[in-house]
């Protein structure tokens, strides 16, 4: 039975109670139970509250309803299947029905029978309580593509075919947000455990646990439009502070605090740009104690206050863990701030360790507490989030129970969560433009200030080929602010000539990347050898790898990696007027050719290049031994900023590339300086 509830269509069924609801402009909110009611999810929810009240037009029979709202319609059939249409009447998306199907609304007289039995909203109970596997499925359309989704460790731009995970590992980010090529952006507004499939024969989304279906749709006549649009729906990032457009130096790992000021003095030497350095895991006591060993950084207050003498923020890592050694783990434990697990063990890295459970509040506050005694009030107020996933050893999702639920019922929220923890510590400090580097991230998670890296990714070229394909899903996922080790992070000796080319090529990418972060362990590895090692408890114990500054690499490469330092820093007033863009619009700051083109077919076929910005067009070097490639230049004057070539488009063009030049191409009318110094 259909009936309207102030704004809102609702249908009652047998089993099923089912919400159509306006949310935000050309957008609806859908949700479907099988309990009697919808439970308070707003903790756990990707949506932010409404501001204000939409009036929709909804229109209620005795078989078939309809909501409006702006350029979106749901129609939705006597049985409850639903259909989505735009303003102008054409199909984006429609439920898959395999029963009595009601093809053409209009007619609702004619029916369809089929053997198969088969309902789009699928709710099979976990026994004994009252959570539900659940399957949903769409009607595949064979020209569709898909785009953002998060990181998974593949080259496919083009999600089409392809079965996601929805779940948080190690270099996998989970964000279930989809920009369809029809005109559409799906977000899954559900943290459980599960999978999305993007099939030639079917879409379907799937929950391992959960009380409910919930998911928001827009319509939009440009994937900007789109994006905008899920942007106000979920969050934005703050403003980027000033240093955060800069060179960032990281290795695994610096070793001491002289050391960290060594590399730094040595740029400033050099005269090199530098922004950020980045203190790594383990400079700690133990885990859980979050504060610097004295033995390695007697004064971080002196370290800090020399560095930003020299421009120069200084980050330090944080890891969720708590070992039994720390002098914080009973506290955290008798107070119910770790994560439980249900059966099997637990494993985390090195020692006897849980992790904290930021899903608890309480939690949340203890831990900053102690992060804000121990580095803030020091000066440090840039924050490495690593281990964000949880990374529990192995990742056996039904074992361990969160404050909040079991993991599999809302497991992929631990990552906002704890950028969330660190946000809103530092705003309460009284800090503006909040940034902090975290590993992992779900919907939503851009608004508490989640620069998200790629993780431990390997240093090859296919590797790299991988992350440029995740950045760009990223931005369209709806976190703008991204990075990558530059070179990988694992697997790369200094010395080798195949890894050096393959760090100038990657290095060349990150000048235009939103975060240009260089970072790794590198070989050969250094232990007691080193000049900065002190004996000590942590030094002992843990490895540091091979220098990784620009300067590391010989004399051919540094000169390019010069060359690339000083390009970036002169498009910084560029790449700040992105960063206001991204924090006001939600707009991706790397994006596909389509989304600044999306009426020229070609370029929804470009996977290899991509727009910083709508005028600067980048097309890496993404193959070892390659010095030239194809570019497709889209409509328009391009400056190829090597040459000083001008070309017109729509062109495809092949562009020397040698090691020294990655082709770029900048519209001649580009308010911006974007050329070589």
């Amino acid at each position: 039975m259909f009936t309207q509830v102030g704004n809102r269509l609702c249908r009652r069924g047998e089993s099923e109670l089912l919400w159509i609801e306006p949310w935000g402009p050309n957008a609806l909110r859908v949700r479907a139970t099988p309990l009697k009611e919808f439970e308070d999810d707003t903790d756990i929810s990707a949506l932010l509250p409404l501001q204000k009240e939409l009036q929709p037009e909804i229109h209620v029979d005795r078989k078939v309803a309809s909501i409006r709202n702006g350029k979106i319609r749901c129609e939705v059939n006597e049985v409850g299947t639903l259909q989505f249409f735009n303003q102008e009447g054409k199909l984006l998306l429609e439920e898959f029905y395999r029963d009595r199907d009601h093809r053409d609304l209009q007619q609702t007289t004619e029916l369809f029978y089929s053997a198969l039995d088969l309902h789009p909203r699928k709710f099979e109970s976990h026994l004994e309580t009252d959570c539900f596997r659940l399957t949903v499925s769409f009607e595949a359309q064979e020209d569709e593509k898909f785009y953002g989704m998060g990181q998974y460790q593949m080259p496919h731009l083009d999600l089409k075919g392809c079965k996601l995970e929805l779940a948080q590992r190690n270099s996998q980010v989970s964000i279930p947000f989809a920009l369809s090529s029809r005109g559409y952006g799906f977000l899954w507004n559900n943290p459980a455990i599960g999978y999305a499939s993007f099939g030639k024969n079917v879409t379907e989304w799937e929950a391992e646990s959960t009380r409910k279906m919930d998911y928001w749709i827009v319509a939009g006549d440009t994937p900007a439009e789109i994006e905008e649009a899920y942007a106000n729906a979920v969050g934005k990032v703050p403003m980027m502070p000033d240093y955060g457009t800069g060179f960032w130096q990281c290795k695994l790992r610096y070793l001491t605090q002289e050391e960290v000021l060594s590399v730094a003095r040595e740029y400033k030497k050099r005269d090199l740009p530098i922004s950020v350095i980045v203190v790594d895991f383990f400079h700690w006591t133990a885990q859980g104690d979050w504060k610097f060993d004295p033995v390695y950084w007697p004064d971080p207050a002196a370290m800090v206050r020399e560095l930003k003498e020299m421009g120069i923020e200084l980050m330090v890592s944080i890891w969720p863990t708590a070992e039994k050694a720390s002098e914080n783990y009973t506290e955290l434990a008798e107070s119910g701030y770790l994560i439980h697990s249900e059966a099997g063990r637990r494993g985390a890295y090195l020692g006897d360790v849980n992790i904290v459970d930021f899903t608890n509040p309480e939690a949340r506050e203890y831990v900053w507490s102690k992060i804000k005694e121990n580095y803030y009030d020091k000066g440090i107020h840039a924050f490495w989030l690593d281990e964000a996933e949880p990374e529990i050893n192995p990742y056996d999702f039904r074992f361990f129970r969160f404050y909040r639920g079991s993991d599999i019922e809302i497991g992929n929220i631990y990552p906002k969560q704890y950028a969330r923890m660190a946000y809103e510590g530092m705003e309460k400090a009284g800090q503006e433009n909040i940034m902090n580097l975290v590993r992992c991230a779900w919907a939503g998670s851009q608004r508490y200030g989640a620069l998200v890296w790629s993780g431990d990714i390997d240093s090859n070229f296919r590797s790299l080929r991988e992350q440029f394909a995740a950045g760009l899903n990223m931005g369209l996922a709806g976190i703008p602010w991204w990075t990558t080790d530059i070179g990988g992070f694992s697997g790369g000796n200094i010395y080798d000539e195949k890894f050096r080319e393959c760090l100038i090529r990657w290095f060349e990418y990150a000048t235009f990347c939103p975060v240009m972060r260089i970072h790794g362990v590198r070989a050969p590895m250094v232990k007691k050898e080193s000049p900065y090692a002190v004996e000590g408890s942590m030094s002992r114990t843990l490895f540091s790898g091979a220098d990784n500054e620009v300067w590391s690499y010989g004399d051919e490469a540094y000169e390019i990696l010069k060359k690339y330092l000083l390009l970036r820093e002169k498009i910084r007033p560029y790449l700040k007027n992105l960063m206001k863009e991204a924090h006001e619009k939600g707009s991706p700051v790397i994006r596909p050719l389509f989304y600044q083109y999306p009426e020229d077919a070609e370029a929804w076929d470009v996977c290899d290049q991509f727009m910083l910005g709508e005028d600067v067009l980048v097309a890496p070097v993404l193959y070892e031994g390659m010095r030239e490639r194809s570019v497709y230049l889209p409509s328009g004057s391009w400056k190829n900023i090597h040459t000083g070539e001008i070309l017109e488009g729509p062109l495809h063009v092949n562009v020397l590339a040698p090691l020294d030049a990655i082709p770029v191409f900048v519209r001649t009318n580009c308010a911006f300086d974007v050329s070589l110094p």
